[in-house]
């Protein structure tokens, strides 16, 4: 059955062909994906011929006429690959009451069927589309029954309807089948309305793809439908990328470019139209303009004013000797502060709402103890979160304390896809403690905020010099340049961090020198193995982690090991390393075919977005556990917690033997194992490199280029983020015309890259 599948080992037929015949028989059909195995009656064939493709709805006894060519499977002989399809109703008595019995209609199975067709013959067809109430002649039909079966008829033709009408416009009948799952019987009102809609509403369609439909449904080039959408995916697009807003001239700029229309007149107006209508909102910053999608503007408008006001409000009143409180920590736990803890200590105390920011070795941890230890005894309601699942079990671990993930802290409800947790209905803490603070993003930040009571004390800690948030804005660097929030820096690198080579060339990374190296013969935690091949460091890397490191280090190869590089793509990107340490770590025979993709028992995967129904959380990392071929479900463990997709949520899994360093922020791995080569060139960043050390807790090995290396460490320069919120906390909310943080000075008149 395997090759029946996409990934199949088959020759290729190159020229298109047309297939038209009977559904005989459906071999496989994906509810979820449309997917579809089936066999067909081709009148030139003695025998039935084996069709793949999507072909959604498709019933046994319906004609098709599919768009398509051959190919020659090496284990199943000559199969058509359908591309594009149209379905032709019956014409025969076998084939009508095949049609009807396929369970397509509620309450007609076999039997009754039968007796449709023996009623009404080659006319029941006709009869279900113009007059159904004949039925009531059927033996065993009655009034009731008559309204099911119209309802249920009535349902299939219309999504035959919307399918024919989508692949005439050139959808492909992949996305036909999303799109009639997300607008139902509105599918056709919808695409005529606004086909730019499907590149905010479908996965996997892009403005481009939309933007070809609305150029086959007639939309003119320069039409204000389309300008005006162009313009909103150009500022969604770069909002991805971590933009807040953009700058209007590079807005203008990009938006012409990616519409390949020359009046700039047009793209103005289009952007003013959008701001009438309240779906962007444009200030003035300079000589320019900040424009920003509507919720991104008030995200960080409000997370400004919020936070001044929490800065501000006077809450229950903590009297603390600081030096008393201090020498009793030290005398408790046998532990002596260094003299930026104790200001960062005196600083916490003394503040409503602080930053605690250092790098790896300099005491963040011991601090945040502290922190708990000294008003733990005056404050009792201490609630502590982190952005991810992985970061707040890490939490747990340094504090022996319950943290949460931030969306369970605020009570995130997937169903209504709203938070319990906001100004209305605050958390019930008198302190709050986050870490990992560099990985929020604007949107979950103002969320963050508008969830803490006034009163309370919020601690915002994290590394500002890690990579910023996947998503838009740069938070935790912005709250420091903002000089309005207490900030306690943590710069001493203790003596007991000092000896790991981890610590000292994260550091020294940071300031931009080389990492020190030992010889791999010595016994340290931080290695360099040279390799200009990149077929050649792909042959090191998989060595290491399936024999070098478990052998010296005692190490398991799948549960200890992770890989970090910077790309997707490339011989070192993580799309081939994991298909290379798949085959290499747990290469067994069965698996769960999904795209170009192969689910196998005992993989390695990564949760890829948040899914709180199951209660995995983006970046979580298992091992899959069981995997059910005939349902296409797969269970994953989760620490020993298991976990079941169902068919539609398998696509969230991505195999993990190897991820991005951003996928990796907020975790730490025993052993890293981090390729760094010039095909990185893009990606070669200080703060990246830095990112992926710091996530090693007892090795770290760098397999790759030593000039990749250098280019890396010599690279501080950071593609700007246009985000202004340091200056609205300046000014509690008001962008007042200041420019915003993140570059918005000479990249304004170029617009973004």
């Amino acid at each position: 059955m395997a090759g029946l599948f996409p990934g199949s080992d088959s020759a290729e037929g190159g020229e298109s062909a047309t297939l038209e015949g009977a559904v005989d028989h459906i071999v496989f059909q994906s509810e979820e994906t449309g997917f579809t195995v089936l066999r067909v009656e081709d009148p030139e064939r003695e025998k039935p011929v084996v069709a793949v493709g999507v072909l959604p709805g498709v019933r046994p006894g319906e004609r098709l006429r599919m768009q398509g060519r051959w190919v020659d499977d090496r284990k199943f002989g000559r199969q058509f690959r359908a591309e594009t399809f149209v379905t032709l109703k019956p014409s025969t008595l076998v084939g009508i009451r095949k049609y009807l019995e396929s369970g397509m209609i509620k309450g007609v199975g076999k039997v009754m069927a039968e007796r449709i067709v023996d009623e009404f013959g080659l006319e029941t067809l006709d009869v279900l589309d113009e007059a159904p109430e004949k039925l009531v002649a059927v033996e065993g039909i009655g009034r009731s029954r008559i309204e099911s079966i119209r309802e249920s008829w009535a349902a299939h033709n219309e999504i035959q309807a919307v399918m024919i009408f989508l692949q005439s416009h050139g959808v492909s009948a992949g996305f036909a089948q999303k799109i009639f799952r997300r607008y139902g019987t509105k599918s056709i009102a919808k695409v005529r309305d606004n086909p730019y809609r499907l590149a905010i509403d479908i996965p996997g369609i892009g403005f481009r793809s939309a933007d070809q439909i609305a150029v086959n449904l007639g939309i003119e080039r320069d039409s204000p439908k389309r300008i005006e959408a162009g313009a909103v995916h150009v500022l969604s697009e770069l909002s991805s990328r971590g933009h807040v807003y953009l700058p209007h001239d590079g807005l203008v700029a990009k938006t012409l470019e990616i519409l390949d229309v020359a009046d700039r007149e047009l793209v103005v107006t289009a952007v003013r139209k959008l701001a009438e209508r309240g779906d962007v909102v444009v200030e003035p910053v300079g000589k320019d303009a900040a424009v920003y999608l509507n919720a991104l503007y008030l995200c960080e408008r409000g997370a400004a004013e919020r936070l001044a006001k929490l800065g501000k409000e006077v809450g229950r009143e903590v009297k603390i000797d600081v030096p008393r409180a201090i020498r009793w920590f030290e005398e408790q736990y046998d532990i002596r502060l260094g003299d930026e803890q104790r200001d960062a200590l005196r600083t916490t105390i003394e503040s409503r709402v602080v930053v605690l920011t250092g790098g790896p070795g300099t005491g963040k941890t011991t601090l945040v103890n502290a922190i708990l230890q000294v008003l733990g005894r005056k404050l009792k309601k201490i609630e502590l979160a982190a952005p991810t699942g992985r970061a707040a079990k890490r939490m747990s671990e340094a504090t022996g304390r319950e943290a949460r993930t931030i969306h369970r802290l605020l009570e995130y409800n997937p169903q209504t896809v709203t938070f319990a947790r906001d100004d209305d209905h605050p958390i019930d803490a008198d302190l709050v403690i986050i870490d990992e603070t560099s990985m929020l993003d604007i949107l979950m930040f103002h969320q963050l905020l508008l969830a803490i009571p006034f009163g309370a004390r919020l601690v915002l800690v994290g590394d500002v010099d890690q990579l910023p948030s996947v998503g838009p804005g740069r938070v935790l660097h912005d709250v420091i340049e903002s000089g309005v929030v207490a900030v306690a820096r943590l710069e001493q690198i203790y003596r007991q961090a000092a000896e790991s080579l981890i610590i000292t060339n994260a550091h020294r990374i940071h300031h931009g020198e080389m990492p020190h190296f030992r010889s791999t013969h010595d016994h340290g935690d931080f290695f360099f193995h040279e390799c200009e091949d990149p077929e050649a460091a792909l042959a090191v890397i998989k060595r290491l982690v399936a024999e070098r490191i478990p052998a010296r280090f005692g190490l398991r190869p799948i549960e200890d090991v992770q890989v970090l590089t910077p790309m997707h793509k490339g011989e070192l990107g993580s799309i081939r390393l994991n298909e290379e340490l798949q085959e290499l770590l747990n290469p067994a025979a069965d698996a769960l075919v999904r795209g170009d993709r192969k689910y196998r028992v005992g993989d390695k995967v990564m949760q890829i977005q948040n899914n709180y129904d199951l209660e995995v959380f983006n970046g979580d990392i298992g091992r899959i556990a069981l995997i059910d071929t005939k349902e296409r479900k797969v269970t994953v463990s989760y620490d020993g917690r298991l976990v079941e997709y169902e068919a539609a949520d398998v696509d969230e899994l991505v195999h993990a033997y190897a991820c991005s360093i951003h996928k990796a922020q907020g975790s730490e791995f025993p052993a890293v194992v981090i390729p760094l080569h010039t095909q990185h060139w893009m990606m070669l960043k200080r703060n990246l490199v830095y990112t992926a050390v710091t996530r090693g807790k007892k090795l770290v090995v760098v397999v790759g280029s030593r000039r990749a290396l250098a280019t890396a460490v010599r690279n501080e320069r950071e593609q700007p983020r246009f985000s202004a919120l340091a200056a609205r906390i300046r000014t509690g909310g008001e962008l007042g015309g200041a420019a915003g943080s993140g570059g918005a000075r000479s990249e304004v008149s170029r617009g973004p890259d």
